[in-house]
């Protein structure tokens, strides 16, 4: 409490009339989304500088520099700000000069906050408790003296734009209600009273603010409060004559000097923090052995203070300065956002803002609002003080910082991609033996021995390998993590026991990790790992995105991942495979098939179809479920599954079932990726345990390349029987892969007159975007699953200059062998890509290609090979 109820009115009136009053509450009701937001992430994170360590954990060092100057300047100027403004007041007690004096309390200021916090907060109680009662006290002797309404007859004299104006004008005002969390670390039992602090302070100013300007409004004619710098004074006078008009001054004084006060006390920790964080120089968060508080933050914060008293015109920069802090209540609603939904395991705040992500969005959007109504100089406050935090950045923490902030690690991670063959020394150490399965555990697993079942299963009498892994922020030392946790303690006891009940190669370990896709992505590689095994949905309440703690790595594993939902069945005797036709499909199949053998479970397929869907693809889908059948070696049924909406049909017939296995593919579009597939909402309501398997995407068309599945019959295969001959182009003139996806399809399409190429185009991006179809030397074997085809197809494409395709090993495409089919043509799919891998790995066949100039090339050459390649004989 300061200059937003001393200074301010008056200029407030000035801008909007008797509405002024109303400006104030809605003003602090729109700085509530930003308390809630700093009261969670100060009891996540109660250390000195507050919003600046929030700042840089969630955007990295670069964000936190320009936060840590801003906030430090905004906050030093606005308290030189409440030295320089409480000369109006003083004139009315005595004939003294402003700046002088200005510099005594300074200086006074300064010693009070060097001995410590808690001599400080003993002077604010005394000081704020008088003046909360004395403003009350005048606020409603003013309404008891106060019988008139005419000031009310004109509320919005300047109509919404300047009651809006005098909004953004006030705000400002609460810009201290969460100055606590600046020294959070010198705050007893930080996990209760900050969130208590910040809230209740907001009330409280929303109240003494509402009471005293109404009392203003009511009582002095718009027309005299206008543009008065000491409205507080001209208030009591008015109503109280003289006598209580000095008690005001002299409360004034004793305020401002107060705020100035709690200014310095909150601006000496943002350098100190940063200090700390290796982005200002160590002497700055050096503290003094006795006080045991930061002395050169304080001497150089106070120094900077009494510059700006003697040299600048405080008051418009301090006004100025007030659009940082808009931006930084903006910034700390969005930090909220990233680190709830980033999943991230050392983000644990006691305290959780409610109505989540609403009241943040909320919070965000009226401080855009905000600075649009700040105007041009008010951005240009905003670039200057971005400007000098990248400027300090640039010129120091560069150098001393590698850090990201986690907001960085929710996006794509071309980081982890071929930097993983020599892994790190931490890792080597900690872990040195290679192990089938690697479980990762983070702290919010529901039953760790479930997941050990799930490993055991998969790895087939191999190693098991579990690793507890402590997530640390990045600016914390991982030495100070060294002794072990009773939780990590208990898991390794039980880990032990699972292994010797039954009699599986379990082994145990504890990482602490700033970066747990980095770690987790590190240990598979170090393990040679096949499989990964997670729980599904680890603390899915935190945030409300389909996130996962792995984030972007969950998408570019270089193994198998298996996501497990426990429901707590321990005996599997009834199994439902949810097969979907695509890169998965063969990895459900199989593990469904060992799973079955090991529990003697019995096997249902099912697919799902619309009622009223057309028989022909009724049909399409049962022969889909029997091409299956040629990939599973145990007794099995089939269920075709209809009904209107596919998530409540299948979760209300895993009642019937122990386990339900299905894959896990990537959601096709951002609605899918954000809020979840229907597979994500099936896991959620399933009333059994769930299985969910992701083949690599890094690492296509195993099964094409070794041929390795089961076969019935004894069929000769003949690759010329599915060849499009209309379908082979050389040398087509493309640049980029959606090109040529574009013009593949336009080939096609030419030939099935009954589909369109955009039809055929984003089927091969949905293709696409679950598994890379490059399979390295430049060679590609994009496929895509039309319903409404009868039979499978194969074209052959080159293209004039290679493109690049993102494929695995970083080559550059320029031969495409593309597959178009059913559902149920599955298994010749697999067929086709078994015998095409052997042609190319055989034979000549991409070299002849290449030199192709013709369609007519194309066709002579492919059919040359084919009658040279010996296709599979009779045992397959």
């Amino acid at each position: 409490m300061g200059s937003g109820l001393f200074v301010l009115p008056g200029t407030a009136a000035t801008l909007t009339g008797p509405s002024m009053w109303l400006a104030y509450i809605v003003a602090g009701l729109f700085v509530f989304p930003a308390a809630l937001s700093k009261s969670e992430l100060a009891t996540a994170m109660p250390t000195s500088g507050g919003t600046y360590v929030y700042i840089d954990r969630a955007f990295g060092p670069l964000a936190g520099t320009i936060a840590g100057f801003g906030l430090w300047c905004s906050l030093l100027l606005k308290s030189a700000f409440a030295l320089v403004g409480f000369g109006a007041y003083l004139a009315v007690i005595a004939d003294v000069s402003i700046k002088p004096v200005a510099l005594c309390l300074l200086a006074a200021v300064m010693c009070l906050n060097i001995v410590g916090v808690g001599k400080v907060s003993k002077i604010e109680i005394t000081i704020m408790s008088f003046a909360v009662s004395t403003l009350l006290f005048i606020a409603f002797y003013t309404f008891k003296e106060t019988t008139t309404t005419e000031a009310f007859a004109e509320m919005f004299p300047r109509g919404s734009t300047g009651f809006v104006e005098a909004t953004a004008y006030v705000y400002i005002s609460y810009a201290g209600v969460t100055k606590v969390a600046a020294v959070a670390e010198e705050v007893k039992n930080p996990e209760k009273i900050l969130s208590r602090g910040i809230i209740s302070s907001l009330f409280i100013a929303i109240t003494v603010y509402g009471l005293v300007t109404l009392a203003l409004s009511m009582h002095v004619p718009p027309e005299e409060l206008a543009g008065d710098t000491r409205p507080i004074y001209t208030l009591a006078k008015s109503v109280g004559g003289p006598t209580l008009g000095t008690i005001a001054a002299v409360l004034a004084v004793l305020t401002l000097t107060s705020m100035s006060n709690a200014g310095l006390l909150a601006s000496s920790r943002f350098p100190f923090a940063m200090s700390r964080s290796k982005l200002l120089p160590s002497v700055f968060s050096q503290v003094h052995s006795k006080f045991l508080t930061p002395v050169v933050c304080i001497v150089v914060t106070g120094c900077v203070m009494a510059l700006a008293v003697i040299f600048l015109d405080v008051m418009k920069i301090a006004k100025l300065a007030s659009s940082f802090k808009i931006l930084i209540f903006i910034l700390v609603n969005l930090t909220v956002i990233v680190l709830r939904e980033s999943r991230t395991q050392w983000y644990s705040p006691s305290f959780r803002a409610p109505l989540y992500p609403w009241l943040q969005i909320f919070g965000i959007l009226v401080g855009l609002a905000l600075l649009f109504m700040m105007g041009l100089n008010g951005t240009l406050a905003l670039v200057a003080m971005v400007l000098l935090g990248t400027i300090a950045f640039f010129a120091y923490g560069r150098r001393h910082v590698e850090r990201k902030g986690v907001f960085f690690t929710l996006g794509p991670r071309p980081d982890l991609i071929g930097a993983t063959t020599e892994p790190a020394k931490d890792i080597e150490d900690a872990i040195p033996r290679e192990a089938a399965v690697a479980i990762p555990l983070l702290g919010k697993e529901r039953s760790p021995e479930t997941l050990v079942d799930v490993a055991a299963a998969l790895a087939d009498g191999r190693n098991v390998e579990v690793v507890h892994l402590t997530t640390v922020p990045e600016q914390t030392f991982l030495g100070a993590m060294l002794d072990e946790d009773p939780l990590v303690g208990s898991l390794r006891r039980r880990m032990k026991a699972t292994a010797e009940e039954d009699n599986v190669p379990v082994t145990f370990d504890a990482v602490v990790s700033r970066d747990v896709a980095e770690t987790v992505n590190r240990l598979v590689t170090r393990l040679n790992s096949n499989w990964l095994v997670m729980e599904w949905g680890l603390d899915a309440k935190q945030g409300v995105l389909q996130n996962h703690p792995l984030g972007w790595l969950v998408d570019h594993l270089p193994c198998n991942l298996a996501l497990v939902k426990d429901v707590g069945i321990r005996k599997i005797r009834e199994i439902l495979v949810l097969a979907q036709p695509g890169p998965h499909d063969s990895l459900v199949v199989s593990t469904a098939d060992h799973l079955s053998q090991i529990h003697g479970a019995n096997v249902t397929f099912a697919r799902f179809v619309q009622e009223g869907t057309p028989p022909i693809e009724v049909q399409s889908e049962s022969d889909y479920l029997e091409q299956l059948a040629g990939l599973f070696e145990r007794p099995h049924g089939k269920r075709i599954l209809v009904g209107k909406d596919e998530v409540k049909t299948v979760v209300k017939v895993t009642a019937g079932y122990d386990l339900l296995i299905m894959g896990a593919p990537r959601g096709r579009d951002v609605k899918e990726r954000l809020f979840g597939t229907v597979m994500d909402r099936i896991t959620r309501g399933a009333a059994c345990s769930v299985l969910r398997l992701k083949t690599p995407r890094l690492q296509t068309h195993d099964v094409m390349a070794t041929g390795d599945f089961p076969r019935q019959g004894e069929q000769r295969f003949e690759l010329r029987d599915y060849l499009a001959e209309d379908c082979l182009v050389a040398r087509l003139q493309v640049s980029r892969k959606s090109e040529l996806f574009s013009a593949m399809a336009a080939s096609f399409s030419a030939v099935y007159s009954q589909l369109t190429a955009q039809e055929i185009e984003q089927a091969l991006w949905e293709r696409e975007e679950t598994q890379n179809t490059a399979v390295g030397m430049g060679l590609a074997l994009p496929h895509a699953t039309i319903r409404t085809l009868d039979r499978p197809a194969l074209a052959v494409f080159t293209v004039a200059e290679p493109v690049d395709y993102q494929a695995p090993d970083g080559e550059p495409v320029d031969v495409i062998f593309m597959t178009l089919g059913p559902p149920s043509g599955r298994r010749i799919h697999l067929e086709l890509l078994s015998n095409i891998s052997r042609m190319v790995l055989d034979t000549t066949l991409l070299q002849d290609l290449r030199e192709a100039g013709s369609s007519a090339d194309i066709s002579k050459i492919f059919m040359s090979h084919t009658s040279n390649f010996e296709g599979p004989n009779e045992d397959g």
